[in-house]
């Protein structure tokens, strides 16, 4: 059986060097707090505005960690209606609008990037005050990609702060801060800057351990299936190797439930919408709207029974434990997937569903395979189950959502070869640029 293995090295993760925490950079209420973890988690009130043109990685990806963490999460539009239409055709609903939380206190404020999204939140006026607010009253704020420059360098809430941001707003970002930095998570105080789309997670991570502590950090981290050391190259095991064709821009379904990973979902639709390809989102429910895994609101581009009558060169199935069993449930889906199988044509998925949506209807038979670790039991063959991405032929599965990227980087490598994926992974930040 052949098989290959392919490396890109990418530079260590924050996570395993977060900053040291003094009382001088951990919240007020973390030092003088004694109370249990759990009233601890549920006192931490933060706010993450969205907008038209938000980076859709960075706001989910940071509503989700948190959430897992315990915070108090919520989500505004500084929109005129609830729904944004966020960069790469990524549609969430947030929970609120920015007026109804004029007058809240919040713990942490976190602000997305992506342009226009970044420009869309530095013109609200409401989240502006509310920001210079959190500042003056000395509570944490951060920002990412775009933000940093374009929202809190306007807004004059970077001096004597050292930050980064990125890569392309480092000039502009210099003329407001007393210094300009390269890292990945940048940690100054009560202001926490970070790069892109693939600083995300570290930067997720790095305010679960400001808000909650080292130890929630590194609770969180784990069934995130983060990369252990970014110095290590990444490895994508393939077997049985098959080219992988369209006549055009590929055409990629990915479908969309009650319950499935918000930021699985979201890295593979903003990956491979940047690589050209044309993704349709299809929600398996009765309505587009649905409530992911923690409790993120993603409207999908139609409905499955709509998608269904389009024909595909890959479809691809996200995790999260209760979307995996609406696959599973899905007679319609799952006969699609078999069509696909039976007709030689790529298919796929991460985290929970390769176990509970792809095993359980033969989609792994004669297959190598990987999934969520507490899902690899279920597996047939077991063998290849420990990496992190795993191509059989026309067969790709993956672990879990820090495994997201490379997920969708090996697909993009697939369709358009290794360079167009090496330069998407410098791009967006998971790679040094």
């Amino acid at each position: 059986m052949a098989s290959t293995l392919r490396h890109i090295r990418i530079t260590p993760p924050l996570f395993n060097s977060l900053p040291t925490l003094t009382s001088k950079t951990r919240p007020h209420s973390f030092v003088k707090n004694n109370r249990s973890a759990s009233s601890l988690a549920m006192s931490k009130k933060v706010l993450v505005p969205v907008a038209n043109g938000t980076e859709p990685i960075e706001a989910v990806v940071t509503i989700d960690v948190l959430r897992r963490a315990g915070a108090d999460v919520t989500v505004a539009s500084v929109e005129k209606q609830l729904r944004v239409d966020a960069a790469h055709g990524v549609k969430l609903i947030a929970d609120a609008f920015i007026s109804d939380c004029a007058d809240a206190v919040f713990d942490l404020i976190s602000l997305p990037g992506g342009m226009p999204g970044g420009s869309n939140l530095r013109d609200c006026k409401i989240l502006e005050n509310l920001v210079k607010k959190q500042a003056a009253e000395g509570r944490l704020y951060a920002a990412i990609c775009a933000s940093p420059a374009v929202v809190l360098g306007s807004w004059d809430l970077l001096k004597g702060v050292q930050a980064t941001c990125y890569p392309s707003f480092m000039e502009q970002l210099s003329s407001f801060a007393s210094a300009v930095v390269e890292s990945r998570v940048q940690v100054d105080g009560k202001v926490v800057t970070s790069r892109g789309p693939g600083t995300t997670m570290e930067y997720a991570v790095t305010l679960v351990e400001l808000l909650f502590g080292k130890e929630k950090a590194n609770e969180v981290a784990g069934p995130l299936v983060m990369r252990s050391n970014h110095t290590d190259p990444y490895t994508i095991a393939e077997f049985n190797p098959k080219d992988w064709t369209a006549d055009s821009d590929p055409q990629i379904l990915v479908p969309i439930a009650n319950g499935s990973e918000e930021m699985e979902a979201v890295f593979i639709i903003d990956v491979l919408r940047r690589a050209k390809a044309k993704v349709i989102v299809a929600s398996v429910e009765d309505n587009v709207e649905v409530v992911a895994s923690r409790k993120v609101k993603l409207a999908a581009d139609m409905l499955l029974d709509e998608a269904a009558k389009l024909s595909y060169n890959l479809i691809v199935l996200p995790g999260g434990l209760g979307g995996a069993e609406a696959f599973a449930k899905s007679e319609k889906l799952v006969s699609l997937l078999k069509k696909q199988k039976e007709s030689s044509k790529p298919y796929g998925a991460i985290c929970a569903s390769p176990a509970l949506a792809l095993e359980p209807h033969g989609l792994l038979k004669g297959k190598k395979a990987t999934a969520f670790p507490a899902m690899c039991s279920k597996l047939s063959d077991r063998s290849e189950a420990e990496n992190r991405v795993v191509v059989d032929g026309n067969l790709i599965t993956s672990r879990g959502p820090g495994t997201s990227m490379e997920f969708g980087l090996a697909i993009v490598e697939k369709f358009y070869g290794r360079n167009k994926a090496l330069d998407l992974a410098k791009v967006m930040l998971f790679t040094h640029p």
